[in-house]
């Protein structure tokens, strides 16, 4: 088992420049997408985290073959060997629901175990699978399965209930394979989701409205190749914008893209953080001495990110006054709280606000990861409060972020990965 330890110092200045690893969360999907053709497809800027071995771990099963070397993947699936995604290799990652659209556009048939991932809440696939249930796919839910059949998927014009990331790909991915036009409203408009579009064009999908609410897709019969690179993790680089910000610190970030990030960059300048965007592919965060408190809200794209919610928490706990933070895509994302309070943060949880009072002194103390971003929020804390701090079951972080701990060493932080 392994921990990060982390000696803290209120007076950490962290300095330097940090490349940004490709995004996790655009990387998955892509993934999954090289079902629906049986060429090759090559992925760059891939982050080495646990979510894409898993899910290469899942692809495999499934009659996958694939190469890594160093940031960049091959992968092939000539045949489909099997249509039935299990619970063994599902349960570890939301994400691995995306294999559904795919393999039943492909192969006419799937079978998927119902996903788990991180405990923030109810995360309910209904819109997925009322979704597949227009292109014309029989659906039927026993034990824990999802099994989906059609011979041939057809067109049809479908709005989601509410936004959904994960629905919209997965819907979007069925279409391209289906008979005539599919018209997807109230789309989900998430960078990731114009990078998985992006990469079914150049595998030779035909796709309108990528970015907007109202997607058109033209079914064609067959996939081919493509070579595509990942765009940068805009949820990595927002929290070493955070770490700066906290620390009054000096931070090139590298290989990101400000343009996915102007809801965080725009709140940070608010609490007093100087953001200065160097050019397409770089900027550079400089904390102040005094942190602005405000209210932050979390929305779809592109509005707050929920994923950044966790990490501006922190950062409002060495705001001067009160701040009132609202979550609503999901429910009980409010666990790393309790961990915060361990390090003597002051925070009040009334339904979906949590109300932090600052500024607080944090002192080092013993955590315990809840989920991914709860766990990049402990981390962020642990740098500044001052002794020791320890977070277990860190393979939370390691499922989203690549080599954290190194690129904050190289900035100056005193922090560790051990063994026990």
């Amino acid at each position: 088992m392994e921990k990060i330890r982390i000696f803290g110092n209120q007076n950490l200045r962290l300095k330097g420049k940090v490349r940004i690893s490709g995004a996790k969360n655009a990387v998955l999907p892509a993934i999954t997408a090289t079902l629906l053709t049986q060429e090759k497809v090559r992925l760059k800027n891939i982050p080495l985290v646990k979510d894409v071995y898993t899910i290469l771990t899942l692809m495999k099963e499934l009659g996958a073959s694939y190469n890594i070397k160093k940031n960049s993947l091959s992968i092939q699936v000539k045949k489909i060997q099997s249509p039935q995604a299990p619970y063994e290799l599902i349960q570890a990652m939301r994400a691995s629901i995306l294999v559904l659209g795919p393999l039943l556009a492909r192969f006419g048939k799937a079978t998927v175990a119902l996903p788990g991932g991180c405990a923030i809440g109810s995360r309910p696939i209904d819109l997925h699978i009322h979704g597949l249930e227009k292109l014309g796919a029989s659906i039927s839910l026993k034990h824990g399965y999802i099994t989906a059949e059609a011979k041939k998927l057809h067109g049809n014009e479908i709005e989601f209930e509410k936004k959904t990331v994960g629905g919209t790909e997965n819907l979007i991915m069925a279409a391209c394979l289906a008979l005539g036009e599919t018209v997807l409203k109230n789309c989900s408009q998430e960078p990731e989701v114009t990078s998985l579009c992006e990469l079914l064009v150049k595998m030779g999908a035909r796709i309108d409205g990528l970015g907007e609410e109202t997607i058109r897709i033209k079914g064609v019969s067959e996939l081919g190749g493509a070579t595509h690179e990942i765009i940068p993790d805009r949820i990595e680089a927002g929290t070493f914008l955070v770490a700066s910000a906290l620390t009054q610190g000096d931070i090139v970030l590298t290989r990101v893209r400000p343009d996915h990030l102007d809801t965080v960059i725009e709140k940070l300048r608010y609490s007093g953080t100087q953001i200065e965007i160097l050019n397409s592919s770089s900027l550079r965060a400089i904390g102040s001495k005094e942190i602005r408190s405000q209210d932050i809200t979390t929305s779809p794209y592109p509005g707050f990110p929920t994923d950044m919610q966790a990490q501006f928490i922190v950062l409002m706990t060495q705001a001067s006054g009160t701040s009132f933070i609202t979550e609503t895509i999901f429910d009980r994302r409010f666990s790393h709280i309790n961990e915060l309070l361990r390090l003597g943060a002051n925070i009040e949880v009334s339904g979906d606000k949590a109300i932090v009072k600052g500024k607080t002194l944090l002192s080092g103390a013993e955590t315990r990861a809840t989920d991914l971003r709860a766990s990049a929020s402990l981390v962020l804390a642990g740098l500044i409060a001052s002794g020791r701090t320890i977070i277990n079951e860190i393979e939370h972080l390691d499922r989203g972020y690549e080599r954290l701990e190194d690129k904050l060493k190289s900035l100056g932080a005193k922090i560790e990965r051990i063994k026990t």
